[in-house]
């Protein structure tokens, strides 16, 4: 039974586990090895409590936090099922992504936290690890057919028993990596940040008692349901359909996202009938990548001030046929859907959105991650592998001009400073600048999109392309002009132009230029009273 507690106590207590997580995310990026990580923050943390439920996330990237509370209790299941009961001093680490969730290069790190021998929560991570092996550096290539194709595939292991590295785990890590150092210093990294969440944690229970702060855990996540509900209810009953499409490997925009949206008495209802069938190739999105994109949209139409936990999605059912791109079976390729085919649902689910509350929904974004992996090997025989996802332009908002060259949607990463990029990797950055006129025209203008250029200085490089909206444009809203398409491009030394596609693999020479051109995001309004 709760005790009742004074609202005070409960708000100090929630912002108390909120900023635990923002330090685990802190502890991660000071500590991590790869730029990736501690240069783009492609990484994110949680704390869970005794029975599994979200108590609190850090700001971190959507697509990670979205899917981290479906990936934990799969692998708490597959845990109890094939080793048995946790213990005390134990982390454990995954990266099968029909356990986890998203794809094999966000590895998970999970500590069960105990209070005088017995289980009061968890503390747990994702981060993007650059090359987990597979086919290409980077680990994400357009051509994979099958997951085993894309990397190390790692159910539940123990990474850390009685409070101390298990060398076999990271050997692991290492042995199948092109960048042995950078994967077990993330690891490392990965364990820090848990450490961090579970001495705030045990702060928190000292401080108040164990029992106190249960009752105020169950306290903060009625609250936040009470409020989603209330939400939900005020955008009205309604039936809501809508849908879009991506690009196959040829470019056509033949694969479709279908959804009808049901909101009923404050509750809502997400069903993807009529979504294509899951392909051989790596776009299918597994199910906790696609709850990802629903979570994110509801709570960026709502009210973004409702503290994200469990409570939030209370009154949220998602139902998507098994063997469809949002909801594969195993063993089907993934590596593309945690970046794009997330990044193209979040569309979807906006626009059905829109259609309930039409002043709280921008244009579309660029509708990209741009995603762009490059690595070789040395002069001296070391490997390399570079990672990087790429702002696009942001739609145009209801009351005001989109951003520009910004990471929309299903990612919250930063760039990676062109210092950074040419210190650790033999590339230079021959372009890096804002793609103008990119964005739609409206009342209200779309974001422009980026150039970003690379050339090689040492050998030659294989390069992974992975992106999307070359083909169909980001859409305007209320009359506003479509967003400009992405584009790549090989130039060569003597300037002579190949356009490449959107999803590809290539080699690059020291005498070429991989060029990366992001799309523009969607204008809102009638174009004819765009400023200017």
């Amino acid at each position: 039974m709760s005790l009742k507690l004074d609202p005070i106590t409960v708000e100090v207590i929630k912002s108390s586990l909120i900023y635990a997580s923002e330090e685990m995310g802190i502890a991660v990026r000071k500590s991590a090895y790869s730029p990736n990580i501690k240069e783009r923050l492609d990484h994110s943390c949680a704390l869970f409590d005794r029975h599994a439920r979200l108590i609190a996330q850090a700001e971190h990237i959507p697509v990670h936090l979205g899917s981290l509370p479906w990936g934990l209790r799969r692998t708490l299941e597959t845990i109890a099922r094939e080793d048995g009961p946790l213990h005390e001093g134990e982390m454990w680490v995954v990266n099968d992504p029909y356990i986890s969730g998203t794809h094999l290069n966000d590895v998970t790190v999970i500590r069960p936290i105990f209070l005088h021998s017995s289980l009061a929560g968890y503390a747990a991570n994702k981060a993007h690890h650059a090359d987990v092996g597979g086919m290409v550096p980077g680990s994400m290539s357009a051509d994979a057919q099958d997951l085993f194709a894309e990397g190390l595939v790692v159910p539940p292991i123990r990474l850390v028993q009685n409070d101390r590295d298990v060398a076999a785990t990271i050997a692991l890590f290492r042995a199948n990596s092109r960048t042995p150092s950078a994967r077990s210093g993330d690891l490392r990294a990965q364990t820090a940040g848990n450490y961090t969440g579970e001495r705030r944690f045990l702060e928190l229970c000292d401080r108040y008692g164990f029992e106190t702060l249960e009752s105020a855990i169950d306290r903060i996540l009625d609250h936040s349901e009470t409020r989603m509900r209330a939400a939900l209810r005020e955008m009205g009953d309604g039936v809501f359909a809508s849908e879009d499409v991506l690009e196959d490997r040829d470019g056509n925009p033949s694969i479709r996202i279908a959804l009808q949206l049901t909101l009923k008495g404050g509750t809502a209802h997400f069903d993807y009938a009529g979504t294509a069938p899951q392909l051989p190739f790596p776009m299918n999105a597994v199910f906790g990548v696609t709850l990802s994109g629903v979570y994110y949209a509801l709570r960026a139409v709502t009210d973004p001030t409702i503290p994200m936990n469990e409570g939030c999605f209370r009154p949220v059912t998602v139902d998507v046929p098994e063997g469809t791109l949002l909801n594969p079976l195993r063993p089907a390729p993934v590596g593309g859907g945690n970046v794009e085919t997330s990044t193209r649902n979040a569309d979807v689910v906006l626009s059905a959105l829109a259609q309930a509350t039409p002043d709280r929904v921008p244009a579309q974004s660029g509708g990209t991650m741009s995603n762009v992996m490059i690595g070789g090997t040395r002069a001296d025989g070391t490997p390399w592998a570079f990672y990087e996802t790429n702002g696009c332009g942001m739609g145009a908002r209801p009351t005001m001009d989109g951003i520009d060259a910004i990471q929309c949607h299903m990612t919250n990463t930063l760039n990676t400073p062109i210092e950074a990029i040419e210190r650790e990797y033999p590339l230079r950055v021959t372009r890096y600048e804002i793609a103008e006129n990119t964005g739609g025209r409206g009342r209200f203008s779309g974001g422009n999109g980026l150039v970003r250029a690379f050339e090689v200085t040492e050998g030659r490089a294989h390069v992974s392309l992975l992106a999307e909206r070359h083909a169909v444009a980001p859409r305007g809203a209320a009359g506003g002009e479509d967003g400009t398409c992405g584009r790549h491009r090989l130039i060569s030394s003597n300037g002579e132009q190949e356009t490449l596609p959107a999803k590809t693999t290539l080699q690059l020479g020291p005498s070429e230029t991989l060029e990366v051109q992001t799309p523009g995001g969607g204008g809102l309004g009638d174009a004819l009273a765009a400023k200017g």
